[in-house]
């Protein structure tokens, strides 16, 4: 299911004594999360404006009606949300949230490998976890040798897996 809110990171503690915070970043980058000038609490229920920068891997973020230390303390542990419509993606990629749950299948044998449990960053290339029918965890190299289509709408990620991806041969 796509979501219309993404969790975009969350506040981990107070900077300074003016009532501003500092975000744990799960995007791409703190300077993309700062771009922001409206975020959301509570999954979208509650829309908030803020003032946001980067600072080192963190964001910064000063709202409205927060302005002392405690204040902001009291939002320690909330996630904040990015409107889905608010994000231009270009072509090609996609949003780890939507990743997660496809179900993992074989291009050629329609067989079912398993499920999608997160995205790993690596540097190079992304790589998926996959909770393998079998219970145990695999690990896919996003690559375009491996990765043939990722139909979010249809939940699948169709893969042709290369020689030992899913046993001990080589």
């Amino acid at each position: 299911m796509i979501k219309k809110f993404l969790e975009g990171g969350k506040i981990v503690g107070t900077h300074g004594v003016r009532g501003e915070m500092r975000v744990e970043c799960w995007c791409d980058s703190p300077q993309f999360l700062a771009q922001f000038k409206t975020l959301y609490f509570d999954e979208g229920k509650e829309k908030i404006k803020v003032q946001s920068r980067a600072h080192k891997n963190m964001v910064l973020m000063k709202m409205p009606g927060v302005d002392t230390i405690e204040q902001a303390d009291l939002l320690r542990g909330k996630i904040v949300y990015i409107k889905r419509s608010d994000i231009k993606l270009e072509e090609g990629v996609n949003f780890v949230q939507d990743l997660i749950g496809l179900e993992v299948t074989d291009s050629e044998t329609s067989e079912v490998y398993g499920t999608v449990k997160d995205v790993l960053r690596t540097g190079s290339n992304d790589v998926y976890e996959m909770k393998g029918n079998d219970s145990k965890m695999y690990y896919i190299p996003a690559i375009p040798d491996i990765v043939d289509e990722i139909d979010i709408d249809g939940g699948k990620l169709f893969i042709t897996p290369m020689k030992g991806l899913f046993s001990d041969e080589d």
